[in-house]
């Protein structure tokens, strides 16, 4: 149960993925083809080929790539509840992931747990095949195999929320507007963001989206434990959005 999981020790996160190249026609040749396969698999509309399909791929992670990393944990001052963003975010996605991989090395010690909005089915699982394609060193918080259950330092607010009714999905927005707090999809949402990489070139407002959604995810853990949300002015990000165009 969450009760059971100090808050501080619990790092809050969200990726970001795209496509592997803008266009389905600038695969490699051998992805164009195993693309082909993997898109007739999928559900579509009656005529809709792999090419219309493919803005989907970055979803998967062996058609797809990670181009921001935000996260987010609590801490405590003056008595009260504060949140400290930050973002890992670039168009190489290796180096992209080396920070991410360097932030969870660092925290080893600490013995904290990960938390994400489906980060079970998607963020957790993703990083760790992305981390592996770029041939990284697998962080000891990704690595899973032959763990037991109860070993595994993931939590997921959707799992949470679904009460052993595993057929049900609930997104966050949905979670968002039941619990009251301010939705992260004010300004774009996920179906988006492959444009905004690729059409606008615009890393930072992916960046900006993705940390509102760790806090609003962070905000809805805080409800399962029976806590008021976090105020936006006990909020704060380290993200250096100059830093990067």
């Amino acid at each position: 149960m969450p009760d059971k999981v100090p808050i501080q020790q619990i790092l809050f996160l969200d990726i970001e993925t795209v496509p592997m190249t803008e266009k389905f026609d600038e695969m490699p040749g051998n992805f164009r083809k195993l693309w082909i396969c993997k898109a007739n698999k999928l559900c579509g509309e009656e005529g809709e080929s792999a090419e219309d399909k493919f803005e989907r791929a970055g979803i998967y992670a062996e058609f797809g790539k990670v181009v921001c990393i935000s996260v987010g944990m609590f801490h405590q001052k003056e008595g009260k509840w504060h949140f400290r963003l930050k973002s890992f975010f670039g168009e190489d996605e290796k180096e992209v992931l080396k920070e991410f991989i360097a932030l969870l090395n660092g925290m080893r010690d600490k013995n904290p747990y990960l938390c994400a909005h489906n980060g079970k089915e998607f963020d957790f699982p993703y990083l760790a095949r992305r981390i592996i394609i770029n041939r990284l060193k697998l962080p000891a918080l990704l690595e899973v195999a032959g763990k037991k259950p109860w070993e595994v330092p993931f939590l997921d607010t959707m799992e949470l929320w679904k009460f052993g009714d595993y057929k049900h999905y609930t997104s966050l927005e949905l979670l968002s507007a039941v619990f009251d707090i301010p939705t992260s999809k004010d300004d774009i949402d996920g179906s988006q963001v492959a444009k905004v990489y690729y059409k606008e070139k615009d890393l930072k407002r992916i960046a900006v989206y993705c940390e509102k959604d760790v806090l609003t995810t962070a905000r809805v853990y805080q409800r399962y434990l029976g806590l008021e949300p976090v105020s936006d002015e006990k909020v704060v990000s380290a993200t250096d959005l100059q830093k990067k165009e």
